[in-house]
């Protein structure tokens, strides 16, 4: 989802299109970069890169540390909270309660054309060490447990325009005939996560995932759990 910008269209389109992918580069890198590796990740010369943060940091999307080094900035925080705020606010409460229940990081990723993206993430608060997932991470469908999960729900004519005509991915099927979905260091080396579909109307086609490092031990008692989680954010939801 990073490739390199086209040579197409405008220099104010240019700007603007390198600008959101450093916004992107940023939500999916492991922690804050420098200039150096937001250039080479851009795909451009230092000196543009320098000019894009120096708009980016002018209106708080992003913020750089004493080090120097480049993090997504409190600006992000308030758009996010536009985005589906019914329901983070019907999942919320029910991710945290579930959240420090099963001692895993709990969170909603949601389907946004060919990726999952995800919307909201709370990590228990006694558990050590808590794997983070950041809100605004962002993985192609056809990889981990919330992708299958939500890939799975999917309505036959939904799945075929989204897929090309292509036919359920083994892993959806095998989703849908246990009632939940579960990966295996499918997108970060040594991470669990299990997800099960959250459908409601109007908004987009959900997961409601968890994670964990190693296989958890009653993946089918999670599952539930799970589930009856799910069901809670869909009556709450309003």
């Amino acid at each position: 989802m990073t490739g390199p910008i086209s040579p197409s269209g405008t220099a104010g389109s240019q700007t603007l299109a390198r600008g959101l992918r450093a916004l992107d580069i940023l939500a999916e890198a492991d922690g804050p970069l420098s200039i150096a590796d937001l250039a080479e990740r851009l795909g451009v010369h230092r000196s543009n890169a320098y000019r894009l943060l120096r708009t980016l940091e002018e209106h708080r999307y992003v913020v750089r540390d004493e080090l120097g080094l480049i993090r997504l900035g409190p600006r992000l925080a308030a758009l996010a909270r536009g985005v589906s705020p019914a329901l983070q606010s019907a999942a919320l409460p029910v991710l945290t309660e579930f959240a420090n229940e099963v001692g895993m990081t709990a969170f909603i990723a949601v389907l946004d054309l060919d990726d999952v993206v995800t919307l909201i993430s709370v990590e228990p608060t006694r558990a050590h060490p808590a794997v983070a997932q950041r809100p605004g991470a962002r993985h192609p469908v056809t990889r981990g447990a919330p992708g299958h999960a939500i890939e799975a729900a999917l309505p036959a004519s939904e799945h075929h325009r989204l897929f090309d005509g292509a036919p359920r991915s083994a892993s959806a099927v095998e989703a849908h005939r246990l009632g939940y979905a579960l990966s295996q260091d499918e997108v970060v080396h040594g991470l669990t996560s299990i997800a099960v579909p959250l459908e409601i109307a109007g908004e987009p086609h959900a997961a409601l995932a968890a994670v964990s490092i190693g296989l958890p031990a009653d993946l089918e008692g999670l599952a539930a759990r799970m589930r009856a989680a799910a069901a809670s954010i869909a009556r709450d939801f309003h």
